[in-house]
């Protein structure tokens, strides 16, 4: 005898309303957890190393992209990136401007050759050493 499944609409739909209501639920996990996000994290590296590498060698990442295609990136981006995007980008402002302080900072203290015309091969060395000089930042982080 064949098991007896429901509907794969119904279940799509009750899991779709049951998730939509449950955003307290998981504001409430978040905020009442004992667990230390930041040890267990730091504690499973190696796992997730372990994990990335057994995943790339058996080309699953490949075979996720050509699952999803770009027709279903679109549409996912399209109907979710907009409104997740500007809430996350309010959300972040803060934390933006603190990681990005430092490395405006660093490109203030720095003494640039003069600026020479436009196109000229010269100002590449503006650039190098602005390069140098985040690269140097970045490396102390």
């Amino acid at each position: 005898m064949r098991a007896v499944v429901p509907d794969v609409g119904k279940v799509a739909g009750k899991w779709s309303r049951r998730a939509s209501a449950a955003s307290q639920d998981y504001t409430d996990g978040v905020n009442t957890t004992a667990a230390d996000w930041q040890a267990n994290t730091a504690a499973a590296a190696g796992a997730y190393k372990q994990g990335v590498t057994q995943a790339a060698n058996a080309g699953r990442f490949e075979k996720g992209v050509a699952r999803v295609g770009t027709a279903k990136w679109k549409k996912n981006a399209a109907e979710k990136g907009p409104m997740r995007y500007s809430q996350g980008v309010s959300v972040a402002e803060q934390d933006y401007s603190s990681q990005v302080a430092p490395f405006l900072q660093a490109i203030g203290s720095l003494d640039l050759p003069p600026r020479q015309p436009t196109g000229s091969d010269a100002n590449l060395q503006r650039v190098a050493v602005i390069a140098k000089g985040l690269r140097a930042l970045k490396e102390r982080r």
